[in-house]
Order: structure tokens, then C-alpha cells, then sequence
């Protein structure tokens, strides 16, 4: 099974890509074959300064090999050193119907959230689905909002069959239920873009801060604690085993419970559950020349996949004019 997932390098890490995607694309690295690439051509949508991108794009390589992804084992690479995913963006978008894009809830979702609508952020799925389908990824870990640009691109590669001939392989959508969207700190999708995250690798008062700040009701002491829909009884739950939810769900729905206790708790698992991958990250940060060496070589192994499937989507539209 090969599996295929990505991410933004457009801020710090932080508890909904780990949970969400990161978590789960290394656990698998073991039993099935890995693609994992840093997204940094998405990140263009809404980052315009140079050297933060730079900054952030080196950052992001040093999180997800402390975090335990293994470029042996694993395809790992940055998106702008692949340049075969933009010509094929350019091939699939001609099969792409512009209310198709419409219909995206992240594109109008964002633009009501202020961020400035350009062209970049509005065909976002048609290069998200080149990223896909041109390493014939077949399952593709994504958090409950990214499901629909995930059937965007089963929309576009099936067009793209039905009118060239088979040609790409059709992915299915991997979302795990209980992490399908990690709340922030103020109860909307955690996300970079809402500026509500608690990021994994900051400084320790940053960290403390972030956390005691999560929104919360304002339940009487003496009273059972909500469940639903409670952002603190959510995150906490990201770090419980089964035993540990029923044991967490039951101190709620006891009285006496006192939501800063809880959110001391909460700081103090973060802290330590992290602690061995932020060694491993200074480690890495420190080696600038093996992580650029490491993400040169993913993007050569990269490259002679994505080489394969447009080199045949090419073929297909006909633009290998030259063979006949």
C-alpha cells in the first residue's frame, strides 16, 4: 500500500499536524510504502516573505526527522524540488471545472476569515491533486477538512481517465475519526492561518501559556463538566489510551473538578511527551548539511517516480508528438 500525505512548513508545528497527519503517516513507515513531502508551493499562498518560508521549510524537515520519520525506509522530500508536480498540475487543471473549485468550503472558508483570495489559494486542490496522483499515492491520511480536496482529486483523476485513458490511480481518503479535526486553543480547527495553535517544539513559558489560555465554560466547580464539544476534555484526550478517556471522562463528569488543574495536567504531559524529539530536533538543527543532504536525495527518489506518470500523462494528451 503506498501512502502519501503532506504538509505546510508556513508556521511552527503544532498538536493538529502531529495528531492529525504526522503521527500517523510515521507510525505506518514501518508496514507499507511512505511518500511524505514538506507542501512549501502551497505555502506561497499565504506566505510572501523569503526568508521566513526558507526558515520554516529547513524547520519542518528538522520536526519530521525528530519526530521519527526514517529516509530510508521513506520517500521524503520537498515540493519544489519535484519540479514534474507543476506540469502536471498545468495537465490536470484542463480536465478541472471551475465550479468544482467553487464548491471548495477551505477556499471560502479562509477568504471569510480575511486571508486575501488569490488565484494561488483558489486552485489550491488542482495542485494538491498533481501532488497526489503523480506519485500514485492510493491512501492519503488527511484531518476531516481536507476531505473534500481529497474527493476533489478522485473527481479530476477519474475525469482525466474517462478522457485520456487510465492513467492514474484513484486514492482513497485515510481519516481517523477521533483526531478527524484537533481543536485550538479557542475551539475552531486548530490551524496557522487562525493563529490558535499550541506548537510542540516552543520554549516552555510558551508552551505554559498557550495552554493555560484554551478557551473553556464557565461551569460552577461544584457542577459535572460538558463533554461535548469541551476543547480541554479534547486535547487532553489526544495523549489517553482507552483506559485513560474513561478515566479522564469520568473526572469531568464528577463535581469538583477545576479546569485550571486540568490545563497544569495537560502543560505538564505536553512538556514530557515531547521532551526526547526537541534533543533529536537540536541535534538536527545543528547538522544543517545532513538534513539538506537527507532532503536532496527523497527528491531524486521522489523525481524518478513522479518522472513515471507524467511521462505517460504527457503521452496521453499528446505531447510526445516527437515519438511518432
Amino acid at each position: 500500500m503506498r501512502i502519501l500525505s503532506g504538509i505546510q512548513p508556513s508556521g511552527n508545528l503544532h498538536l493538529g499536524n502531529y495528531f492529525g497527519m504526522m503521527k500517523r503517516m510515521i507510525d505506518q513507515q514501518e508496514n507499507h510504502e511512505l511518500f511524505c513531502f514538506l507542501v512549501n508551493y502551497h505555502a506561497l499562498t499565504s506566505v510572501f516573505d523569503r526568508e521566513y518560508l526558507r526558515k520554516q521549510t529547513f524547520g519542518a524537515a528538522c520536526d519530521f526527522l525528530a519526530l521519527g520519520l526514517d529516509p530510508d525506509k521513506t520517500v521524503f522530500w520537498i515540493q519544489s524540488d519535484v519540479p514534474e508536480v507543476t506540469e502536471l498540475t498545468w495537465l490536470l487543471s484542463n480536465v478541472t471545472g471551475v465550479g468544482l473549485l467553487e464548491r471548495c468550503h477551505a477556499y471560502k472558508d479562509k477568504v471569510a476569515k480575511g486571508i486575501a483570495a488569490n488565484f494561488g489559494l483558489f486552485s489550491y486542490p488542482v495542485l494538491m491533486a498533481a501532488d497526489i496522483l503523480c506519485f500514485g499515492g492510493e491512501r492519503v491520511p488527511v484531518g476531516k477538512d481536507q476531505k473534500q480536496h481529497l474527493e476533489v482529486t478522485r473527481d479530476i483523476a477519474i475525469r482525466f481517465n474517462q478522457t485520456y485513458g487510465e492513467t492514474f490511480v484513484i486514492p482513497e481518503a485515510d481519516i481517523e475519526e477521533n483526531v478527524a479535526v484537533v481543536p485550538g486553543i479557542d475551539g475552531e480547527k486548530m490551524s496557522k492561518s487562525y493563529g490558535n495553535t499550541i506548537e510542540i517544539f516552543s520554549d516552555e513559558q510558551t508552551l505554559r501559556n498557550k495552554v493555560m489560555s484554551i478557551k473553556t465554560d464557565s461551569t460552577p466547580v461544584d457542577e459535572p463538566k460538558p463533554i461535548e464539544g469541551n476543547i480541554l476534555y479534547e486535547l487532553y484526550s489526544l495523549f489517553l489510551d482507552d483506559k485513560g478517556k474513561a478515566e479522564l471522562r469520568e473526572r469531568f463528569l464528577t463535581p469538583g473538578l477545576r479546569y485550571g488543574d486540568v490545563k497544569k495536567e495537560l502543560f505538564a504531559i505536553i512538556w514530557e511527551y515531547f521532551a526526547p524529539y526537541r534533543k533529536e530536533r537540536e541535534k538536527l538543527e545543528a547538522d544543517r548539511g545532513y538534513v539538506i543532504d537527507t532532503m536532496k536525495k527523497g527528491a531524486e527518489k521522489a523525481r524518478n517516480v513522479a518522472r513515471i506518470y507524467l511521462d505517460k500523462a504527457r503521452s496521453q494528451v499528446g505531447l510526445d508528438y516527437w515519438d511518432q
